[in-house]
């Protein structure tokens, strides 16, 4: 079985429910509004802390970096200046 059906099946899913939302202009309540601001900070969090530990034995460094991160980041309210700083501590502490 080739994967190419499989990848324009999921785009065609995908565009298709994009292109419905955008005809049909429903608006998104309050709550959902609400919800969704807290999806990408969810997601990052979800991505990166499985990998803190590390596989080289530098969990103190890791932590540490992603602690001074999340701080600038609540601080802040910028996922983008968290993720820079919290490379740059990674780096520097490396």
């Amino acid at each position: 079985m080739s994967a190419l059906p499989i990848i324009l099946g999921m785009a065609a899913v995908t565009y298709a429910t994009r292109i419905a939302g955008l005809w049909l202009r429903a608006s998104v309540p309050p709550f959902w509004k609400r919800f969704l601001r807290f999806v990408p900070i969810a997601v990052f969090a979800a991505l990166v802390v499985p990998a803190l530990p590390g596989a080289r034995g530098e969990a103190g460094v890791r932590i540490l970096a992603a602690a001074l991160a999340a701080g600038v980041s609540w601080r802040f309210r910028k996922l983008w200046l968290g993720i820079a700083v919290g490379m740059a501590a990674y780096w520097g502490l490396r």
